[in-house]
């Protein structure tokens, strides 16, 4: 594991205490004495990384469990994740839901911080091009905010400054197509300040590139251009489709990432032995070992406690099976090796088999720590998979390219599962074949928002899955989640609701 951010994760948990976004993450005379010396903007850069921490999280629980991935109905109780999964009209108190919206609000707030001491006393930081990307990891960092808080929640209020406690309480929530200029903004600014890949060296290695910065903002002109729904979400159908297949082209071009073939080649881009490879453009990276703990708790949150009991290990915080739907179990094709290694099907405990099937990738059973919330793996946002099949999609939206580019995209990645090749790959095909490349990665239900399949598929999979009756109907007003009860009862009368809720 790459140990860039020494000091990085170690704020996550001092900060993590933090529960509003009135609250200031650093007081103005401590503000004003803090920055100091160069390396104290550093620190302060590293504040924002910080904010990053739960991100691998949040993406299992709002993103795959609200997807056709997971059938998340538990037999231990009412989990926090099945209102996320079952559709449920009284989430506005969900804490997974408040914690992405709090989260992103603090780091949003660190890179304000940091913004305006670079602006104020920029002038410390002698060395330009330090300066530079200094401004640009902050930059990139809050448009990252920005975008999940916006693919989550839709209209969220935009704060571009540093802003007391009672400021807070009277900024409303902007238009989507304001939101998605602020970011564009940012990102525009971020890309040209931001080192390659190759340009980071030592302790630097992981941070922020202008390749992530280029992934990043052509998400957002994909994602703006998907269809309207007509519910204040994330799809404007602006048709910027060939803007985002310029920059994911730069990616590609750069000859700064690969794509990993061989035997055995898709694990490896998971290994615990392999972080930071030729696939990854940019990931959540964590240090363990430290006090407080600063590891990764995502790879704890996928399994069952008896799993890892059978398997010689001790709880890891009483958590039981959030199964993976049949529906995708079923959509493996035979000899798909993404399929054994991101899925275990089944296993005994005590005697007892157990049969529902569940998420394992990023677990290494050899390197399970002692404190389950010190796992040592990062955690991949974008890798260069994603680039190509990103590029691909959007020559099906009418983008340069052809339709044999895009064959060819989809049969690289079929032949390293170990599958033959297809031809004639349309919009559909291509959403079916990420959804098993990148299953468990966060990503599936922003796919099918993006692409404006999330209605059919969705509805259809209930009809089949739900064979439990736990899922309510799904409605276009659910391809959002709501604003959090505790900021709409802080701030009476100044948000307004998310339809449906």
């Amino acid at each position: 594991m790459n140990k860039i951010f020494l000091v990085l994760l170690v704020l996550a948990v001092l900060t993590g205490c933090e529960k509003e976004l009135d609250q200031q993450p650093i007081s103005d005379p401590t503000t004003e004495t803090f920055y100091a010396i160069p390396n104290d903007f550093i620190q302060g850069a590293n504040a924002i990384y910080a904010a990053l921490r739960g991100y691998p999280d949040r993406q299992l629980n709002l993103s795959e469990t609200r997807s056709d991935n997971l059938y998340a109905v538990s037999d231990g109780g009412v989990r926090d994740w099945e209102g996320i999964n079952g559709f449920h009209r009284n989430l506005a108190a969900n804490p997974y839901i408040a914690e992405a919206w709090l989260t992103n609000y603090n780091g949003v707030n660190r890179a304000n911080v940091l913004l305006e001491q670079l602006d104020k006393n920029g002038h410390i930081v002698t060395d330009e091009n330090l300066r530079g990307r200094l401004q640009g990891e902050a930059r990139f960092l809050r448009a990252f905010f920005y975008f999940d808080l916006l693919r989550w929640f839709g209209r969220v209020p935009i704060v571009d400054r540093v802003i007391t406690a009672s400021e807070a309480a009277t900024i409303p929530q902007s238009d989507i197509a304001a939101i998605y200029d602020f970011i564009i903004a940012d990102l525009q600014t971020a890309i040209p300040l931001l080192p390659s890949k190759s340009e980071y060296a030592g302790v630097d290695r992981g941070r922020v590139t202008n390749a992530a910065a280029q992934t990043l903002l052509a998400l957002v002109y994909m994602t703006r251009s998907g269809p309207n729904l007509g519910v204040n979400g994330s799809g404007l159908a602006t048709n910027n489709w060939q803007e985002a297949a310029a920059l994911l082209d730069e990616v590609i071009g750069s000859g700064e990432y690969q794509f990993l073939e061989g035997n055995n080649a898709y694990a490896s881009i998971f290994s615990y032995d392999n972080e930071n490879n030729a696939e990854v453009v940019f990931d959540v990276q964590y240090i363990t070992g430290q006090n407080p703990v600063a590891g990764a708790t995502f790879a704890w949150l996928l399994a069952p406690d008896t799993w890892f009991n059978a398997n010689g290990h001790p709880n890891q915080g009483g958590l039981t099976i959030r199964p993976v739907s049949n529906d995708l179990l079923n959509s493996y094709e035979s000899g798909d090796v993404r399929k054994a290694f991101s899925i275990q099907t089944g296993y005994v405990y005590n005697g007892v088999a157990e049969t529902r099937s569940f998420f394992k990738k990023y677990i290494d059973l050899s390197r399970v720590p002692n404190n389950r919330e010190d796992w040592p793996i990062n955690f991949i946002v974008w890798r260069f998979t994603d680039i190509l099949m990103l590029r691909a999609e959007c020559t099906l939206h009418g983008a340069s390219g052809s339709q044999a580019e895009v064959d060819q995209v989809v049969n690289r990645v079929r032949a390293r599962a170990g599958l033959a090749p297809r031809s004639q790959v349309d919009l559909a095909g291509l959403m079916e074949e990420r959804r098993k490349e990148f299953a468990a990665e966060g990503s599936r239900w922003h796919d099918l928002i993006r692409s404006g399949l999330a209605e059919s598929v969705m509805s259809s999979w209930i009809e089949k899955e739900d064979v439990q009756s736990r899922i309510d109907p799904f409605q276009l007003n659910y391809t959002l989640y709501p604003i959090p009860q505790a900021e709409l009862d802080a701030k009476p009368g100044v948000y307004t609701q998310n339809g449906g809720y």
